[in-house]
C-alpha cells in the first residue's frame, strides 16, 4: 500500500473514532438527577418555568427512563401518580435540598417541612434530615394527593404519560 494510502487509512480512522467519541456524550442519560436550566425549562405539568432552585423535583422512569421536571414536589406527586409504571423499583424520584439549593437528594428519604410558600402551593420544601416540625416523605405524599391538584396545572389530559 502506498504511503498516500496509508495517511489517508489513519486520518480515517482517527476521525471515525473522534466522532464515536463525541456521540458517545450525546447518549441520554438514563439514571440520576440533571442538572435543570434555572429560568428556561419548564415544569412537566404546570407548564411554568422552573426557577426556584429550593423546590425543584425530577422524577425518572418508564419503559425510556425519561426524566420529567417540576417547579414543586407536589406537581411530580401528582404527575408520578398517574403513570402506569409508577410502582416500579427502579423508578428514580429526586427533590431539592430547600437549605442549600445546590443538593438532589432523594425524595423518598428526605423529609419535608409544611406550610412553606413553594411555587404551586402544596406548602413543602425538602430537607435531607430530620428537624423539628419535619413530615415524611409518606405523610407529605397523602397530604398532597388530599389537596388535589393545583388549579395552575394542566388538565390530567395534556400530561404526557406513558
Amino acid at each position: 500500500m502506498c504511503r498516500c494510502a496509508q495517511r489517508h487509512s489513519r486520518r480515517t480512522v482517527l476521525t471515525l473514532l473522534a466522532a464515536t467519541a463525541t456521540l458517545a456524550g450525546c447518549k441520554p442519560q438514563t439514571e440520576g438527577p440533571e442538572p435543570i436550566r434555572w429560568g428556561r425549562e419548564t415544569c412537566e405539568i404546570c407548564g411554568m418555568i422552573i426557577s426556584d432552585a429550593r423546590y425543584a423535583a425530577e422524577v425518572r422512569g418508564g419503559p425510556e427512563k425519561r426524566l420529567a421536571k417540576f417547579d414543586d414536589i407536589g406537581d411530580a406527586v401528582h404527575w408520578l401518580n398517574h403513570q402506569s409504571w409508577k410502582s416500579e423499583p427502579d423508578v428514580e424520584f429526586w427533590v431539592m435540598d430547600s437549605n442549600t439549593g445546590k443538593d438532589w437528594l432523594d425524595a423518598r428519604r428526605s423529609f419535608y417541612h409544611p406550610d412553606t410558600l413553594s411555587p404551586m402551593d402544596y406548602g413543602y420544601a425538602a430537607v435531607a434530615t430530620r428537624e423539628p416540625g419535619t413530615v415524611t416523605f409518606e405523610v407529605m405524599k397523602a397530604a398532597v394527593m388530599l389537596k388535589g391538584l393545583s388549579s395552575r396545572c394542566l388538565p390530567v389530559e395534556e400530561w404526557k404519560t406513558e
